[in-house]
């Protein structure tokens, strides 16, 4: 891939602003005297374009009939960890058949923070889950003890990529991990698929166990940041998968998980629940949340995008009111993908709006972090052993190599690139629904503001900050990120 597709070097000017003093609370805005505009549209098949030079001069009270994005860098919210994706046994089973050529530009294109998205923060299964070419645990059955437990399975493919990726990324790693289903022989099914629940019994076997595997991969040189309880914990699936509910996890957090973390010098994990779509999230979690001796235990709230009846209406509203309920609790996007993969589709532009608009929502909500699935696929949208073929922001055709970067993968970085670790979202608002924004200051003082377009129609429409205005134009069907 060229680099300067993605690098932008577009100079510009940009009028200066003063901002009033803030307390050490929040961050200072230091207007750049290389600002610029970087999109990505449909028309022309553009990515990561620099367009016009910002220009801001006076402009006083707007009309109503005057397209307007405004920002207040005065009112701040929540900070950024930042952006990723996971690591999968299908992640890693499809990078290990590539040349070394193609390896190196992967790994460029996920974690290098100026020819490429600037990931920093990743995920991986414990255990086997349905983007696994197999089905497996790290112990032998009904070793309560654990002292067969090893994660060699995972040394041939994925701890390889996952210590590259964590080298490419250096001090800003930030890694967590989830499991899909306990081994079979802890749960009342006694399988790993088709749902089921953990047996009571087996609660302390169970947080030692993920103690084991944090201690493993730690002594493979990757720390581990956090962990979700359980992926999915409603879903009754034809992979791996375990339900608990919202008592079930409360119970489990309390009386074993955390207490378990705490004993083995692991308090500083961050546990994140719930783990899955916005449906139930305010339900289950402030479950969870309004029992003390659970919620001590708590970082954050995990969410996913695939709500069963309301894809066409995705409920960011939700996550919105435990952000409000419980202000003190993280809120971290955990996975999302298109799925019913069709390698047809693979440059439809609908893929990069998906995440345009989810990303942007998810931030206008609260969240501190957002995390792709996988990725990197094959051609087939796997492998995965149940036939669950799904899209990623890069799949390869491992027989000759080739290279596919769907519309994903430009879209996230019109975030990933622009919002950097440590920055802190802005209040940002549009006059017009077709124009979507959110705003955000970096530790180095820039602002980045992100416009969204999925509509038909090219807009016209004016910057607003402090009583000044830069006019720009929102193409059709485009995402377009400001830097000043």
């Amino acid at each position: 891939m060229n680099s300067s597709r993605i690098s932008c070097l577009f100079i510009a000017t940009i009028s200066s602003f003063c901002l009033n003093a803030q307390s050490n609370k929040t961050l200072q805005w230091k207007p750049s005297l290389q600002g610029k505009i970087v999109t990505t549209a449909k028309a022309n098949t553009q990515y990561l374009q620099a367009e016009i030079s910002p220009n801001f001069s006076a402009m006083p009270q707007p009309l109503e009939t005057e397209v307007c994005v405004f920002v207040d860098p005065a009112h701040q919210f929540q900070s950024i960890i930042g952006f990723g994706g996971a690591i999968t046994d299908a992640s890693a089973e499809t990078f290990a058949k590539l040349s070394q050529q193609k390896k190196n530009e992967i790994i460029s294109a996920y974690y290098d923070s100026v020819n490429g998205l600037g990931y920093n923060v990743m995920r991986t299964n414990m255990g086997s889950c349905d983007f696994s070419s197999d089905s497996y645990s790290y112990v032998q059955d009904n070793d309560q003890s654990l002292s067969t437990f090893n994660i060699d399975h995972d040394r041939k493919y994925r701890l390889p990529l996952l210590q590259q990726a964590r080298k490419a990324i250096g001090k800003d790693f930030t890694f967590f991990i989830s499991p899909w289903s306990p081994p079979a022989w802890m749960k009342d099914n006694n399988s790993l698929i088709h749902g089921g629940h953990l047996k009571t019994e087996y609660y302390n076997t169970w947080s030692n166990y993920f103690v084991k595997y944090i201690q493993s991969l730690e002594k493979s040189d990757l720390p581990i940041w956090g962990l979700t309880i359980q992926n999915e914990p409603m879903a009754n699936q034809i992979w791996e998968s375990c339900i608990f509910t919202a008592e079930q996890e409360r119970d489990f957090l309390k009386k074993s998980l955390g207490p378990t973390l705490k004993k083995n010098g692991m308090k500083d994990k961050k546990i994140i629940i719930w783990d899955h779509n916005r449906d139930l999230i305010y339900q289950y979690a402030s479950t969870i949340l309004n029992d003390p001796e659970a919620a001590q235990y708590v970082w954050g709230t995990g969410i996913h995008w695939y709500e069963t009846w309301t894809k066409s209406q995705p409920l960011f509203a939700n996550e919105k009111l435990l952000k409000e309920s419980f202000p003190n609790i993280n809120l971290i996007f955990t996975e999302g993908c298109k799925e019913k993969y069709d390698f047809d589709k693979i440059n439809d532009w609908l893929l990069g709006e998906l995440y345009g608009n989810q990303i942007l929502n998810d931030l206008n909500a609260g969240v501190t972090a957002w995390t792709d699935w996988n990725i990197l696929l094959d051609t087939k949208g796997g492998p995965n052993h149940v036939g669950n073929f799904c899209f990623a922001p890069i799949h390869a055709d491992v027989n000759t190599g080739e290279l596919y970067y769907t519309k994903e993968y430009w879209y996230i970085a019109q975030f990933s690139k622009f919002i950097r670790p440590g920055a802190k979202r802005i209040a940002a608002s549009s006059n017009r629904d077709k124009l979507q924004t959110t705003a955000f200051l970096n530790k180095d003082g820039k602002m980045v503001v992100i416009v969204l377009n999925t509509s038909d129609e090219q807009l016209n429409y004016s910057l607003w900050i402090k009583g000044k205005a830069s006019k720009a134009t929102s193409q059709p069907h485009s995402i377009a990120t400001w830097v000043l």
